[in-house]
């Protein structure tokens, strides 16, 4: 068992062609299972940011830190008049507000299982920083509106 690569009990990928004993190595992709440090690594998208460098690793950082921040965002917003008229548009806008919300969690939720400790500090952060501006009483005037949004609250 080899152990150096986090994939134990994984063989490298190969193909025989037409029954002789020609094998096709291909690149095996390490996925890692426990946290780990750094900036080479594979967040959202194959090979990005990759091995392109801190500059590529910050950019990925700072997105997936804008995914959590827009996901609290619309968790706690109030886009929708009170008192619309017309309860078939409000839902449907609700609906898609639902969908944004829910597909930017799933976003940073995968971007959290690349298990790489930076991605996983910004996106808690995103998520926090978001909540304490849109969330908490901090900025709310008034406390009567600390529970009213468009959407109820995420459940897992």
């Amino acid at each position: 068992m080899n152990h150096d690569h986090g994939m134990e009990g994984m063989a490298p990928t190969s193909q025989s062609t037409n029954g002789t004993s020609g094998m096709h190595h291909h690149k095996m992709m390490m996925m890692h299972m426990t946290f780990f440090w750094g900036n080479n690594a594979e967040i959202l998208f194959s090979r990005w940011p990759g091995r392109r460098g801190a500059g590529m690793y910050a950019l990925a950082l700072i997105f997936i830190f804008v995914l959590a921040f827009i996901a609290e965002w619309l968790s706690h917003s109030r886009l929708i008049k009170p008192g619309s008229s017309n309860n078939v548009s409000a839902g449907g806008v609700q609906t898609l507000l639902h969908a944004t919300r829910v597909g930017l969690s799933y976003l940073v939720m995968l971007a959290v299982m690349s298990f790489n400790g930076g991605v996983f500090l910004v996106a808690v952060a995103g998520h926090t920083l978001g909540f304490l501006l849109f969330g908490s009483r901090v900025f709310k005037k008034n406390t009567e509106s600390l529970l009213e949004s468009d959407l109820p609250p995420m459940g897992c």
